[in-house]
């Protein structure tokens, strides 16, 4: 029997390593598995959440974030600040030692691009998020957020974790956890990569951490030929349909028998989940992708494009199609019930840039990124109120820290985990308003006694789902861990 217990976890943990093309739901009730056997029971559990009852009148009951991926430049997007413009190209000294990440102390650097004001509330935007402008009055801006590393692993930790080391869950997983799920066919957390390749510290950044295994990122690719990975099987001479069949039949006796002996296992319950879940999947997730039903109204306001040729560099035209095609596919995924999705634009570090890291020139880099943002984050903002849906929706917009008031190499900007913007809108969030204002130079809080860090973010988004940010717990190693550890006030200044 121990034999085929260690085969069982080889097959568990290899070949069922992705969420799988394997429709144990069926299998399950075909062999006469009841809702009464422990780990179908507290599957179900696992879908109504943690939370039995809610701290707080819920305002919202589903979350997008957007994660700019190396660091985007507040300086440049948001954050107007004249005292740049007048002294550009002069010797820039903010009265006291500067710390930088690399040798990037130049001259003092104004943004390459012009800024207007827009909406009833005279927000600042430059022109590479001017698209933003015709939401602006949904969006609170807080200018005076703080990160703890100038690392771009860590600094990413902190951001979607709240921790600066792996293993701790992200904010989807705990949201997952503590509120469950509203649609059993489609994941509770769903995760848009960037199209060229995975942030700084990958998977770890959506991971469930300690938390069951069920509650951590599902990774889609909209617009990829394989959109979900290991959904269905793979088209193959060496895999027959009676092949697949009996190796099914074979998992699922294995998986009964280690049930049975092992009560109260998360990971296999975790993974049972996982399968039949990818089972109702294979129905509702191609619908949920589709877009050919959409007009073409909404294809244009979201940027999207029959093109498939772009130019080598980077560039707008497909930033706009690729961002806009994951804000479309999120905005039909909330529709269905997932309750948190991550939006990806950026990936790890490579050459030429494929993300927001600009060292070396601003221009080139956040140029098209922000304007392929900008397009997709508003035509999703401006979709989701047409349809009664962003009263219900936060949207979350973070970077893991900004960038120096400074030149580097004439053109780019260093590390600024000084200050940096993140802004949200949606959700009881209180539009057309600017909090906690960064100084002249935009390089840390104008009030660097009360600085706005990620744990406060995280505590507000919480508290609009309903949730006390102090009561989501979960046991770990003799700790009660939460998502704002020891940390977190709400900012009861953008909340309504």
């Amino acid at each position: 029997m121990q034999s085929i217990e260690t085969s069982r976890r080889e097959l568990l943990w290899n070949f069922g390593g992705g969420l799988g093309g394997i429709a144990l739901a069926s299998l399950l009730n075909r062999d006469g598995v009841s809702g009464s056997d422990r780990g179908v029971r507290n599957v179900a559990s696992a879908n109504r959440g943690a939370v039995h009852e809610l701290q707080f009148p819920a305002q919202a009951k589903r979350v997008v974030q957007f994660f700019m991926a190396g660091a985007a430049s507040h300086l440049d997007l948001f954050d107007y600040k004249p005292e740049l413009i007048q002294r550009n190209g002069q010797p820039w000294d903010p009265g006291e030692k500067v710390e930088l990440f690399q040798n990037g102390h130049g001259a003092t650097l104004a943004s390459p691009w012009t800024w207007k004001q827009f909406g009833e509330c005279g927000k600042h935007l430059s022109e590479v998020a001017a698209p933003l402008g015709d939401v602006v009055d949904e969006m609170a801006f807080v200018h005076n957020m703080i990160g703890r590393t100038g690392v771009h692993s860590t600094a990413t930790l902190l951001q979607a974790t709240g921790f600066q080391t792996p293993g701790f869950p992200g904010m989807g997983a705990w949201i997952s956890y503590g509120l469950g799920s509203s649609n059993e066919n489609l994941p509770t957390f769903v995760v848009l990569p960037d199209h060229r390749g995975f942030p700084s510290n990958g998977q770890k950044n959506w991971d469930s951490g300690f938390l069951p295994a069920s509650h951590q990122g599902t990774i889609i690719r909209p617009g990829a030929a394989n959109p979900i990975d290991d959904l269905f099987p793979a088209r193959s001479d060496l895999v027959t349909a009676l092949g697949e069949k009996s190796g099914l039949e074979l998992l699922t006796d294995l998986n009964r028998r280690h049930a049975h002996s092992r009560p109260g296992d998360s990971r296999l319950e975790a993974r049972i989940a996982s399968y039949e879940l990818a089972a109702r999947m294979q129905i509702a997730a191609p619908e949920a992708m589709s877009i050919t039903g959409e007009p073409k109204h909404i294809l244009d306001m979201y940027g999207l494009t029959d093109r498939r040729e772009f130019p080598q560099e980077i560039n707008d035209l497909e930033e706009t199609d690729i961002f806009g095609r994951k804000c479309l596919i999120a905005r039909r995924l909330l529709e269905r019930g997932v309750r948190f999705i991550q939006i990806w634009s950026g990936c790890d570090n490579g050459f030429p840039r494929r993300n927001w890291d600009s060292h070396e020139d601003i221009s080139r880099d956040h140029g098209p990124l922000s304007l392929g943002m900008a397009r997709g984050a508003a035509a999703l903002i401006r979709d989701l109120k047409q349809r009664g849906m962003l009263d219900e929706t936060i949207i979350h917009w973070t970077t893991e820290f900004g960038r120096m008031p400074c030149a580097q190499g004439g053109k780019g900007r260093d590390h600024n985990p000084f200050v940096f913007t993140n802004w949200l809108a949606g959700g009881g969030i209180q539009g057309g308003t600017t909090f906690g204002p960064s100084d002249e130079w935009g390089y840390k809080p104008l009030d660097r006694e009360t600085p706005t860090e990620v744990y406060d973010i995280h505590a507000t988004i919480l508290r609009q789902l309903g949730i006390d940010h102090t009561k989501l717990t979960f046991r770990h190693n003799g700790i009660d861990r939460r998502l704002t550890d020891v940390h977190g006030h709400v900012l009861k200044a953008i909340v309504s």
